[in-house]
């Protein structure tokens, strides 16, 4: 699955930048508050809008504080998948089930130097993991492969059926380092200026889905 980052698209023209990767499984939204991180981005007037303007399942990644305020708007207004960050909460589990009630999948992300295995035991509370594979606030900046360790662990539950849920990556993602996060059991790639930075997003959105997809074990492919 290829999920472009609107974060790296013309913030004027949304609309048109949806539809220049029509053929993504997910469109990634990323909302940040200036306090979590620290930059400001977009929030849920602009994402009301989009919702309106592209067919393309919302994948909606806050990197703000108190989600258990903030998160389930995003599910109420129709975003398809809300993710929040572990570190922003004291319980997880119950803006995860916040969430889901107000009608969109949970997801549950992780900075590059947040452990996964204090989380492993309610990762069946959610939809998603994002693992950050660049410290979250700003496009662009080169990916960590040592988070991968994290995507290799919870893969190996989600493929001994102990899990259920997506395992998504987000950052520094190209067509150099999709390999090795899709050969690391990675379901979805979050990419921004390597889509929205070519001639035609659209084409690289393929490109990148067709390098995951012969970069995958065999045994992850079948799944």
């Amino acid at each position: 699955m290829i999920a472009p980052s609107i974060l790296s698209a013309d913030f004027a023209r949304l609309a048109e930048e949806a539809e220049a990767v029509a053929t993504a499984d997910w469109l990634h939204v990323d909302v940040m508050d200036a306090h979590f991180v620290p930059n400001l981005t977009l929030g849920l007037p602009v994402v009301q809008s989009l919702l309106k303007a592209t067919d393309i399942p919302l994948d909606c990644h806050l990197m703000i504080e108190d989600p258990a305020r903030w998160a389930p708007p995003y599910a109420e207004a129709g975003a398809y998948n809300v993710t929040f960050h572990a570190e922003a909460t004291d319980d997880p589990v119950a803006v995860a089930r916040d969430i889901r009630a107000a009608g969109a999948k949970a997801g549950l992300s992780v900075k590059p130097n947040t452990p996964i295995e204090p989380y492993l035991e309610i990762l069946r509370d959610f939809d998603t993991l994002l693992v950050m594979s660049v410290e979250p606030g700003f496009g662009g900046q080169s990916f960590i492969s040592a988070v991968l360790d994290k995507a290799k662990i919870v893969r190996r539950l989600v493929d001994a059926g102990e899990l259920r849920l997506v395992v998504e990556i987000d950052g520094g993602i190209n067509a150099d380092t999709i390999e090795q996060a899709a050969e690391a059991g990675i379901d979805c790639f979050v990419a921004g200026s390597a889509i929205y930075n070519t001639a035609d997003p659209g084409a690289t959105v393929e490109k990148l889905r067709s390098r995951a997809a012969a970069a995958q074990s065999p045994h992850h492919a079948a799944r």
